[in-house]
């Protein structure tokens, strides 16, 4: 019963990260044209280079002139309503992250699947991410659409959700995201401690 449940968990979380994947991949494509235009754009108008692909590619001067600019930092995206902030924290981009969360986006923000940042930053074993919104007050208590925690995301086994971050990988690696699986493993249970 306990397997099937963690079966059914990752396949949950599968789910949630499918809808960013699409989201990501419309990104990546104009990620190239984009940057080329964040050189010339001018301080306070924001860049041509949407706020999700500067997320995304690390592009931290054009993250900084959409937020002086007055860009929503909430924005979802268009596939899987995700905010800038989740995608920060499934691509370890620890630096955006706390910019985003400095400059006041919602920490509690819910994609289209009910996850917020911390199921995220959780699920992927982003520690210095889960600190940053833990220190911040993120809402440990918030349950997705499949009604887990973010908590609950980390709190089983690794070898039951292996299979899960092996497809995310492939998938996304493509886009940046590399996972290190004996991280994961080790740092899982870290996490977990973290949200208790």
């Amino acid at each position: 019963m306990k397997t099937q449940q963690n079966n059914s968990r990752a396949s949950i979380i599968t789910i949630i990260f499918l809808a960013t994947v699409l989201m990501l991949g419309a990104c990546t494509e104009k990620k190239v044209s984009a940057q080329q235009n964040t050189a010339t754009a001018s301080k306070g108008k924001a860049p041509k280079i949407d706020i999700h692909t500067a997320v995304i590619s690390g592009n931290i001067e054009a993250l900084k002139q959409h937020i002086a600019a007055g860009t929503n930092i909430n924005e979802k995206d268009p596939f899987g309503g995700s905010s800038p902030l989740i995608s920060a924290t499934l691509f370890g981009k620890t630096e955006m992250a706390k910019i985003l969360i400095d400059a006041g986006a919602d920490l509690n923000f819910q994609n289209n699947d009910g996850s917020t940042a911390l199921h995220t930053a959780a699920f992927f074993c982003r520690p210095e991410i889960v600190k940053l919104l833990l220190d911040k007050k993120a809402d440990k208590s918030i349950k997705n659409k499949y009604n887990s925690t973010a908590y609950e995301s980390v709190a089983g086994e690794f070898k039951d959700v292996k299979s899960t971050y092996e497809m995310l990988g492939k998938m996304l690696a493509p886009m940046g995201l590399v996972l290190d699986f004996p991280y994961i493993e080790k740092t899982r249970p870290e996490i977990a401690a973290m949200l208790k």
